[in-house]
């Protein structure tokens, strides 16, 4: 049931359940402000682009939960034919489990004993695919160790990394060196190699985009270097490079099934996404809006929403009068020159990090964007953070 917990929605909505509000044709200018808000065509455009792309290189996708935290949205990727889901936490595994999903990628290391107890309870289901990272013998023999007596081994995936960057082997010896500890594991099963390109590079200057090459040619390298008994998975590619993932791991699908990991495309942005991605074909589905609380100076506007209500860690939020420049909790400065802007007026925000976006929303209304003034709220999207 809908009630105070729902951030800026109407008090008449207090009572009534998602469905009996959808069905009562809201529109926009029922919410308060701060709000956040998703365009429904575009998500579904973005996802078929998505698709449409994969399919011409013969690569699959898993695209990562945490950007929404939002099952109703993983479903519309599953939908639109995505392998499966990618999760970063134990706890993130067991919320997409609840909710019925089979197939998810855990793109981190399971080494917690709590969350181990939890998944190897969860093995005796012979419908539940499974694959997590593994990065040293150390992990290997914990993960045997809270795995003991499992109903069947786990998946996993020696993750590749590099000097400097976040977890993984820092070696194809090392890597290998791991490989032998799993393959002597009855607890494990050796299912691919993983790696995360995005931890070497945050543009596509000559410099960042020849780090990643380098990388991409080492996790491949560390796939031909060991022999398979059966098909692995080779996955990288968050949604800033996965055209160069792409490249360098599409000629690998004969012998492996290639997932890339890309999450925010489905929503993307007009800031850090915008800029990067390698389809422009793909549009912002996310926007916040905000109202002009405040005209203190001639050049200042104060809108009514902050660092609470919108992402900020990749850019800020920008509108039609310019780019905030700076944010406190649930105030934003915008520099503003002349007349046209008045106190009250309600501003569209162009926001940049669809990750850091969701996370301070617990439910999302869906509008129709077709282009009315007003638009129809069509559903809403529920959060678990």
């Amino acid at each position: 049931m809908l009630g105070p917990w729902a951030k800026s929605f109407p008090p008449s909505s207090w009572g009534q359940s998602i469905r009996q509000f959808v069905q009562s044709q809201a529109r926009l200018s029922h919410f308060a402000t701060p709000l956040l808000t998703i365009d429904h065509s575009a998500t579904r455009h973005n996802v078929g682009v998505m698709a449409a792309w994969l399919a011409e290189r013969g690569l699959q996708i898993a695209p990562h939960g945490k950007t929404t935290m939002a099952p109703q949205l993983w479903q519309q990727l599953l939908d639109g034919g995505a392998w499966g889901i990618t999760l970063a936490t134990a706890w993130q595994v067991q919320l997409a489990r609840s909710f019925g999903f089979s197939r998810i990628i855990m793109a981190n290391q399971l080494i917690d004993p709590v969350g181990l107890a939890w998944l190897k309870a969860e093995l005796v289901d012979p419908g539940f695919e499974f694959v997590c990272w593994v990065d040293s013998v150390d992990a290997v023999e914990l993960m045997r160790r809270g795995l003991a007596g499992a109903a069947r081994p786990v998946n996993v995936a020696i993750e590749l990394g590099a000097a400097g960057g976040r977890t993984g082997a820092r070696s194809t010896q090392e890597a290998l060196a791991v490989a032998a500890a799993i393959e002597a594991a009855p607890e494990l099963r050796l299912g691919g190699v993983a790696g995360y390109e995005g931890s070497y590079a945050n543009d596509r200057s000559e410099s960042s985009v020849a780090a990643v090459r380098r990388y991409l040619d080492e996790l491949v390298s560390l796939h031909d270097a060991i022999r398979w008994e059966a098909k692995p998975i080779v996955t990288a590619g968050g949604s800033a490079f996965f055209d160069l993932v792409g490249d360098a791991l599409a000629p690998l699908s004969d012998r492996a099934t290639v997932i890339l990991r890309s999450g925010a495309y489905q929503l993307q942005d007009e800031g850090f996404y915008g800029a990067l991605t390698p389809l422009p074909q793909l549009r912002s589905a996310v926007h916040g809006w905000a109202r002009v609380l405040s005209r203190p100076e001639p050049t200042l506007a104060i809108l009514d929403g902050g660092k609470r209500d919108f992402p900020y860690d990749l850019g800020l939020p920008a509108t039609s009068f310019g780019r905030v420049d700076r944010v406190n909790d649930q105030h934003a400065y915008l520099p503003v020159t002349g007349e046209g802007l008045s106190i009250g007026d309600v501003l569209k925000m162009r926001l940049s990090h669809p990750c850091t976006a969701f996370d301070k929303w617990r439910a999302i209304p869906v509008i129709d964007d077709s282009g009315v003034d007003d638009p129809t709220v069509v559903d809403i999207v529920t959060t678990y953070f």
